[in-house]
């Protein structure tokens, strides 16, 4: 995908500290440019790697014998489990976001929605709360709960959608462009989630609003992630939600 070349064009090289693969979350810890950086990604998994099939990650038990930047490659992959890896250590060797807005994207869409049509490409748990205050919302999942929709219907409810909010775990299962493509002309194009890159070099391929994370401790991080916490476990323990926006 032409989003995860731009992930990769530019970044500087480093160390691989340390690669914790949790079940929900993915972080890698870098030594770059004489300091440490640790990034994040949710783990994603396809079926074709399951447990006595093709290993998932190839490298296994290996992977600190990588540098930084041939980690940060599987993104290319096409097992998820090492996209994974790959979009972690992205986050770990991309600078620090110049004045991000401690902001979580909730709160940013509950600002600029109340007007507007909100095509959220994944179930985030706000999805309740954000619901009856704006105009419409459309939850868009490839695995649907309750009220929401099949991602099979992206094709017809994207173009409606005033601001499009994507899962940044669609560069992870590589189905961004597939939902991007569709975007409204004039639309609000929102990445968010804990695994979204907070680069502005994404803003010019078309995203207005980055909303992620950045890692403040990472040895209580790569803990948790070991040991199988759920973000909501993260909530005051190392993590902080910011949000970055297309200056105007």
């Amino acid at each position: 995908m032409q989003i995860l070349q731009q992930l990769l064009t530019g970044l500087p090289d480093g160390e691989v500290v340390d690669v914790s693969i949790g079940l929900f979350w993915t972080a890698v810890l870098v030594e770059v440019e004489g300091r440490l950086s640790c990034g994040l990604a949710a783990t994603q998994h396809n079926p074709e790697f399951e447990h006595g099939r093709r290993p998932a990650v190839t490298d296994a038990g290996k992977l600190q014998d990588h540098s930084a930047l041939e980690l940060a490659a599987l993104v290319h992959s096409d097992s998820f489990t090492e996209v994974s890896v790959g979009l972690a250590a992205v986050n770990a060797l991309l600078p620090p976001p110049a004045q991000p807005v401690d902001l979580p994207a909730e709160e940013y869409i509950l600002r600029h929605g109340a007007q507007a049509n909100v095509a959220l490409i994944g179930h985030f748990p706000f999805v309740d709360a954000l619901s009856p205050r704006v105009r419409q919302l459309w939850v868009l999942e490839l695995n649907p709960k309750e009220g929401d929709l099949p991602a099979s219907q992206t094709a017809q409810v994207v173009p409606q959608a005033d601001i499009l909010a994507i899962t940044s775990t669609t560069l992870i299962n590589h189905t961004f462009d597939e939902v991007f493509q569709y975007r409204k002309p004039g639309a609000k194009v929102m990445l968010l989630g804990p695994s979204t890159p907070l680069t502005p070099r994404l803003f010019d391929l078309g995203v207005d609003v980055l909303s992620g994370s950045i890692v403040e401790d990472s040895s209580s991080v790569m803990r948790l992630v070991r040991q199988g916490a759920s973000f909501r476990q993260f909530k005051g323990r190392g993590v902080r939600l910011v949000t970055i926006e297309r200056p105007s």
